[in-house]
């Protein structure tokens, strides 16, 4: 098997393993991992051939911009308490922690090596917290901390690693040094990606073609993380910054078949890179086999060490970080903030601070020497901890995780979620019905047009949440629902038959496949409005 059949299996895997996932109940990111481990384990299987410095550039922009595409700014300004706390701060304990006790454990590591080592297993992995979270049906209040928290705290990491392994390299380290890169990165970081995001959106504004606009957007992630890199910034905070400001700022209401066609690419990008990435963190198992060749005693107890620190540094801080952001929140009456509200929560949170992709990028990314020739620091020993970690957090936290959801009784609050999806059915339906008012005040409708149009306004709603009527309409609300899914019923129908005609006119002598295709994305729209 070569490297293009090896990328075809964990492709083909990255699509099969989410509807597996699903049956078996089991996030499909952890499926492509233990998928990676069984590729590793057959004899004909190569090594992977990206060189590690590639594999952040190459994974990250396009996982992030999925990600941050579910969420906005204004849910990250209502979480900042608990996102500092889990994203800056918490990776600045573990990696302090992580430090102390491999520096006392293993022989001749240092210190610069040891904090490099707690830099790259001290953030959990923003895809695997979001795949996972969001599959469990866990309340919208966790989900935002851990996607804010796995978004932002490669940020801070990064940028740790980067300065310690610098530290490493040439044998000096400065503090200051060290606090002034980490603050001029994230300036930078934020004007790259806010500049980007602007020309972006302008670009976006002169395509007008939907495939255009959409190609763009999987551009402009690597283009923000490039030019961050190179202006010695944070390329996953301009990625963040530049997602954020499209999300927010690029997106016209109107602009119907761009906002489809670009949820489903992402959607499948999404789906493919996640794969590929948790794929290939199983596949490395290669190199940690090779590294504990004739070690295997030393290496584990290493590796258990650095692992107990990590799960027990991440739980020893939730609790008192809680109990904080929720007196923080009871103080300033903070409504919009989302907090775990039971130690039950809390322990979910625990639990699900599982490493990944940017762990295993950074720790082959180690440099082989330094720079007076000498090898780096045992680079062998990083690497083999840093993926026991991985392995531990991921397989065996993202395999248990589900169960302990369970056994908690940990679920999402489904009655706050449809009273808010009801409220704005509402404005809805309430928007549509002023915007016939005003049209009614200049133009002259039949009496006739304008009670077809009031219904249509009305359902509006009603498509959105069938209950709506209960509350604005309570007489024949019954008997006006069950015509309007009558009618849209038949419509379904008669467009089904028209689809039908329309694409059987593309095998006919003379047809035009553009044309043929042109009509029936136009009744592909129809049908979903």
């Amino acid at each position: 098997m070569d490297q293009l059949a090896l990328l075809f299996v964990l492709l083909v895997g990255a699509v099969l393993s989410v509807p597996v996932g699903d049956r078996l109940g089991l996030p499909a990111p952890v499926l492509m991992t233990l998928l990676g481990i069984v590729l590793a384990l057959l004899d004909f299987v190569p090594n992977v051939g990206i060189p590690p410095e590639l594999i952040l550039p190459l994974l990250l922009p396009p996982l992030l911009y999925a990600a941050v595409r579910r969420t906005s700014w204004r849910q990250f300004a209502a979480n900042v308490r608990p996102i500092l706390l889990l994203a800056v701060a918490l990776v600045f304990v573990t990696m302090i922690c992580v430090a102390l006790v491999a520096d006392a454990i293993v022989p001749g590591l240092g210190v610069a090596a040891a904090v490099a080592l707690g830099a790259l297993v001290a953030p959990p992995d923003p895809v695997a917290a979001t795949a996972v979270a969001g599959q469990l049906g866990l309340p919208r209040r966790l989900v935002s901390i851990l996607e804010g928290e796995g978004l932002f705290n490669d940020v801070t990491a990064i940028v740790l690693y980067h300065v310690a392994i610098a530290a490493a390299v040439s044998g000096t380290f400065s503090a200051w040094r060290a606090g002034l890169d980490l603050v001029l990165s994230a300036v930078v970081a934020l004007v790259v990606g806010l500049v980007l995001g602007w020309c972006a959106n302008k670009l976006m504004d002169l395509l007008g073609d939907a495939t255009l606009q959409i190609g763009l957007t999987l551009l402009v992630p690597y283009a923000s993380y490039v030019v961050a890199e190179e202006l010695h910034g944070s390329g996953v905070l301009a990625v963040l910054v530049t997602a954020l400001f499209l999300t927010d700022y690029a997106t016209d209401a109107d602009d119907v078949m761009t906002r489809l066609a670009g949820h489903t690419f992402w959607e499948i990008i999404d789906t493919l890179v996640t794969g590929v990435a948790f794929g290939l963190i199983g596949l490395e198992l290669h190199n940690a086999i090779r590294t504990a060749s004739g070690r295997w005693g030393e290496l584990l107890l290493w590796s258990g060490a650095v692992v107990g620190v990590v799960i027990l540094v991440r739980l020893l801080w939730l609790l008192p970080a809680t109990w904080l952001t929720q007196k923080l929140h009871a103080r300033r009456d903070n409504e919009d903030e989302e907090i775990p509200v039971s130690w039950r929560e809390t322990v979910v949170m625990w639990w699900a601070g599982m490493r990944g992709v940017a762990s295993v990028a950074l720790a082959l990314a180690i440099p082989l020497t330094t720079d007076d020739g000498s090898p780096f620091p045992d680079r062998d020993e990083i690497v083999f901890i840093a993926f026991a970690v991985i392995m531990v957090t991921l397989v065996v936290q993202g395999l248990s995780l589900p169960w302990l959801v369970k056994r908690l009784g940990v679920r999402a609050d489904s009655e706050r979620e449809q009273e808010f999806e009801r409220a704005l059915a509402l404005r809805a339906a309430r928007a549509a019905r002023r915007r016939l008012r005003e049209i009614e005040e200049v133009e002259e409708l039949p009496e006739e047009l304008s009670e077809r149009m009031l219904r249509r306004a009305y359902e509006i709603g009603v498509r959105i949440d069938p209950q709506l009527g209960e509350e604005e309409r309570r007489e024949g609300h019954e008997q006006r629902a069950q015509r309007a899914r009558r009618l849209r019923r038949i419509e379904r129908e008669m467009l089904s038959a028209a689809r039908h005609e329309v694409l059987a006119a593309r095998g006919e002598t003379g047809a035009d496949p553009e044309v043929v295709d042109r009509v029936l994305r136009q009744l592909d729209v129809r049908s979903i409005r």
